[in-house]
Parts: structure tokens; sequence; C-alpha cells
């Protein structure tokens, strides 16, 4: 029911994760990221508890192929997971258990790994990493995100509709840099796209205002004069 990828910017450092699901609310229980660390997708017949477990291992030193490896092995229902990780070095790993659902693929590229199941194609994952690749580390990670899981709709996308989508980067600071959210539309890409053309001019304005408020630009809205 799902198809996703995790990312690293060799540039900034910076984490994404975004996640497309017939289910709603997707990225609440699939998409996890943590400043520093990593990123991770669980998916498939999801265990939300599987994204902290995995950040915490890596965060404690282990690799994404090693935080893979521990939780696999000692996880309840394996077979029926699928997970994507990233670590803070650009390595990446996968599990797609025996138990993943339909089609169901996945793909390492340099920096990004993609995995899907109940897809129209097993190219969708492979289609997301080569758009991901082929869009350089000069550009903004949330739109280079955003434009792969456009490039995995063009390939097919799951079998059936998606209705929610979700996106999650982190930067250099505890909090996401963006966190964003679609449940239940028709489209739920399209306007993942559509609020980050909305978020991304101001979003690094809302960390210097945490960081220093004297520096911030004003809020633009009515009584902020």
């Amino acid at each position: 029911m799902t198809f996703s990828l995790v990312a690293r910017c060799s540039r900034s450092g910076q984490f994404a994760v975004a996640v497309s699901s017939s289910s709603p609310a997707v990225a609440a229980r699939c998409a996890f990221a943590r400043a520093g660390v990593g990123a991770v997708t669980t998916q498939n017949v999801t265990d939300p508890r599987l994204g902290p477990w995995a950040l915490d291992l890596m965060e404690a030193g282990a690799s994404a192929p090693e935080a893979r490896d521990i939780i696999v092995r000692t996880c309840t229902f394996p077979s029926y997971r699928q997970m994507t990780l990233i670590d803070r070095e650009g390595r990446t790993a996968l599990w797609s258990g025996e138990k993943s659902l339909g089609t169901n693929a996945d793909f390492q590229g340099v920096n990004v790994v993609s995995a899907g199941n109940l897809l129209a194609s097993a190219d969708v994952p492979e289609t997301i990493v080569r758009s991901f690749e082929q869009s350089g580390p000069d550009m903004e990670l949330g739109q280079r995100v955003v434009m792969a899981m456009q490039a995995g709709v063009a390939a097919g996308g799951e079998a059936g509709p998606v209705r929610s989508a979700g996106m999650l980067v982190v930067d250099r600071e505890a909090w996401p840099l963006a966190d964003l959210r679609v449940d239940w539309e028709d489209d739920p890409i399209t306007r993942l796209a559509t609020l980050w053309s909305v978020w991304k001019p101001q979003m690094h304005d809302y960390v210097t205002r945490c960081l220093n408020p004297e520096a911030a630009p004003s809020y633009g809205v009515p009584g902020d004069e």
C-alpha cells in the first residue's frame, strides 16, 4: 500500500523521507528522521516502533545495515515488514520481508533508497532513485524528494489510487525543517508539491526566528507592521 524514499544531501547533511499510500495518515506511521543521525521508513504491514528503534541504533553508532540486521533479527513478525534506512555517512539498507504485499520492490542509489509494495510496476523504486540522483545536491533536498516522488507516480506508483502523502526533512536542529502531510486527497503527491512550494521560501526564516529573532524577517501578516 506504500511507496517511499529516504535520502541524504551530501552538501548540507540534511535527511529526508517521503511516503505515499492508499491509507490515511501514512506519514504519521511510516516516516522517521533525526538530525545528524539518519532517516527510516517502516511500511507494508507497518510497525511504527521500528522507525525510532532504527534511529536510536544509528545514533548509538550502528550503520544502516547493522541497524537493519539487529531489527530483523529481534523484532516481531519481520516477514511482514518492509524498511528503508540511511545513516549519517550515506550508507543505505533495505528489508522486504517475504510477506510484503503484491508487487513489491526496492532499490538503492547514492545517498538514497526507495521501496514499495502493491506497486503498479516493480520499476517504481528504481525510477524514484534515478530521479533523485539526477537532480543533484545543489537543489534543496525537499525539492529533490518531491520530484522523485512525482517520478514514481509517473512510473505507475501504486496499483490502486493513493490517498495520503507526507515529507519530513531534518537539518541541524532538533525540530524538522519541513514536516508536510496530505491526508485523504485524490492526488496527494501533487498537493504535497504545492505545500512544498508554499513552505520552501520561508522555512529557513522560521529557523532564524528561533535562533536570532533580531535578524529574522517580519511575519508579513496583519498586525505585524
